[in-house]
Order: C-alpha cells, then structure tokens, then sequence
C-alpha cells in the first residue's frame, strides 16, 4: 500500500510538472522596451516594432519613455519583465531610478541592448564593458553602405535563425577592445577600414545578454533585423524562438 502511495505521489508530481511546463509555454514572453535615444528616434521605432512582436509572436509588451535627460518614469516595469530591450543614450539617471537601472542588470536577468546602448547611462558608463562586454569609442562617419557578415561558426546560432542580413546604412561603431568572453554573431565592415564586431552574445552573471550596434531607422524596417532582434528576445529569455506569425 505504502509502494502505491509513494507511486501516486510521483505521478501526481510528473503532472504537475508537465501543467507548469505547459504554463511556461503557452504564457506571452513580456518585454519591457526602455526608450531614450532621440539621436536615432526611438519613439519612431520602438511602437511600429512592438506592434510587430505582438502580431507576430506570443509577446506582450510595455513600454518606458524617456521625459528629460534624468527621467526615465516607470522603470518599476522592470520587476515584471521576462527581458528588457534597452534604447537609451547617455541618460543622467540618479537616485532610484538608477538603482532600478541597475538591479535590473546586474542581477543576471536577460538583456537586449542596442546601439546606444553602449553609452546608455552617463551617470553608469562601466555599463557598456561591466554588462555588454563593449569597448565603445566612437564611430566611422555616416555616408558608406556596411556590409554585414557572419563569424565563422555562428551560422546556426538561433538567433540569426531566418536571418540574412546583408548590408546596412548605419555608421559602422568602433569597439576595439572589447571584452574577450563575448561571442561575436556578426561583423561590419565598410572600405579601407578594419571589421567590427557589430552583434554579439554575452553571459553576465548567469543571465543572456545580446548587443548590437546596428539601428538606423531604415535598418529597423528592415524584415531581418527585426527578425534578429525578435530571435535575440526570446533566446536572452531562455524561451524557445518561435517562427514568425505563431
């Protein structure tokens, strides 16, 4: 008797698991989108993007504007994110709002971070080497077209799943020296000058991070960028990349 009832007691935990595993799937990955770059519009681009994700994908998203150069309102909106997409530059956040910023990311929990991102926090610039693993020190002037390329090996990453981005307009970003654990995905070069590592992974302190350089508005209409940046959502998240329009 006792046998069974020890035997129950595994089923019973199996099912449960199973339920819960099924929760986890089905449940909308929520992604909080902080927005704070006027350089490159990120109010143009951020709401025409989300309204991507949650056509295409099971997501459900929320949104953080920037008011002032040291306001950034709703930041509590990280606590319930599943990954945060940061779009600021060189924000001067202080007091609370700077601690959210920073327990958020120091804790291990996924990051998508793009473009600006590098120099997102003015008042917290160990950010881009600390967290991203970048070493950003300006960029090669605006005007020659980038050709895109992918690393050697990094062909089956999953999120370059679907991908084929070719070329971009965006100002190829200097990061010479970044840090050594990064995992570049993609380089950009433009003429007569050197490759530059453009999109990369990164573990920080047991969580996923991806970064990338690239985000011109014409670059964010492109269908594969925004692919990539989808794939990199759902993969810093630890969640299965779902094909686009499931």
């Amino acid at each position: 008797m006792r046998g069974v009832f020890i035997r129950l007691i595994f089923v019973l935990a199996a099912v449960c698991s199973a339920a819960a595993n099924g929760e986890e799937k089905n449940r909308p990955l929520k992604v909080c989108f902080l927005s704070g770059c006027n350089t490159y519009n990120s109010e143009e681009s951020l709401p025409p993007f989300q309204e991507y994700l949650e056509k295409n994908y099971n997501t459900r998203t929320t949104r953080v504007v920037r008011k002032a150069d040291d306001d950034l309102p709703g930041l509590e909106k990280l606590d319930d994110c599943d990954v945060a997409f940061v779009f600021i530059k060189r924000m001067k956040l202080k007091g609370e709002q700077l601690e959210r910023f920073k327990n958020y990311v120091t804790s291990g929990r996924p990051i998508v971070a793009v473009r600006t991102a590098s120099h997102a926090v003015q008042t917290w610039l160990d950010f881009d080497h600390e967290v991203l693993g970048g070493n950003y020190h300006n960029h090669y002037p605006v005007g020659p077209v980038m050709q895109i390329a992918v690393t050697s090996g990094s062909e089956r990453h999953p999120i370059l799943a679907g991908v084929k981005l070719k070329s971009v307009n965006d100002a190829l970003y200097k990061n010479e020296g970044h840090s050594p654990d990064i995992h570049v995905l993609l380089t950009g070069t433009i003429p007569e000058q050197p490759s530059e590592a453009v999109a990369w992974t990164r573990e920080y302190k047991g969580g996923r991070i991806f970064y990338t350089s690239l985000v011109a508005q014409d670059t964010f209409q492109q269908p594969d960028f925004r692919r990539m940046l989808a794939n990199a959502l759902f993969w810093t998240a630890g969640r299965k990349i779902e094909p686009a329009g499931q």
